[in-house]
């Protein structure tokens, strides 16, 4: 059984997502309030000396963390869930599942702990990585095609897509700025094998908030 340490909502909903995707069962460990000094970021932090979500540790006890890993070792499993190895449409998946988690990611990291890098500027950093968010995913919005991310077929990608449209800068923002996320998170949300994760995590009430 593969356990996977995390918070309802945060960065694990994805991961938790894909491993549903490919019907690989998990346990799930609540550590919220990881983030600030206590029992949870001890827990945490023997796992994973960053005191990252997600934190996968597999049967045999091995940790991964980084979520671009987590899909890549699921794609070992069901190599269905990307695209042909070949294929134009694998390079692209390959490129845009770094892409989000090399330039999306750290926007996040800055935004929602701005005092930590910018003690004297928190409000103005915080405010340029929300703005340079937006551009980013008008960007990834380009790439896409539909109904899902590259396609007819479902792909790890998708489980990326379901998840950040509920972050900031939130539903009716994406509605507005990327047609093409907005679309395929709202197709990926009416799979029935994923209700249950998507509920545990606020996805699908949070896919209607401003």
């Amino acid at each position: 059984m593969l356990t996977l340490y995390g918070v309802p909502g945060w960065g694990s909903a994805i991961s938790e997502v894909m491993l549903t995707m490919a019907e690989m069962p998990y346990h799930f460990v609540n550590v919220e309030g990881f983030d600030e000094p206590g029992p949870q970021h001890d827990v945490l932090e023997q796992l994973s000396p960053l005191c990252q979500v997600p934190t996968l540790r597999l049967a045999d006890g091995t940790i991964m963390s980084e979520s671009a890993a987590i899909a890549l070792m699921i794609l070992d499993t069901r190599p269905d869930l990307a695209p042909p190895s070949g294929s134009p449409q694998r390079a692209l998946f390959q490129r845009l599942l770094i892409w989000i988690v090399a330039n999306v990611y750290p926007t996040f990291t800055y935004a929602d702990y701005p005092q930590r890098f910018a003690p004297d500027a928190p409000e103005q950093l915080q405010n340029s990585c929300i703005a340079f968010r937006k551009t980013l995913y008008q960007w990834l919005d380009r790439q896409l095609v539909g109904p899902y991310a590259l396609g007819d077929n479902v792909t790890l990608l998708d489980a990326y897509i379901v998840v950040m449209r509920t972050w900031g800068p939130r539903a009716a923002w994406f509605a507005e700025n990327t047609p093409r996320l907005s679309a395929i998170a709202d197709h990926i949300a009416q799979r029935e094998e994923l209700q249950a994760v998507l509920r545990n995590n606020d996805i699908l009430t949070a896919q209607n908030a401003n």
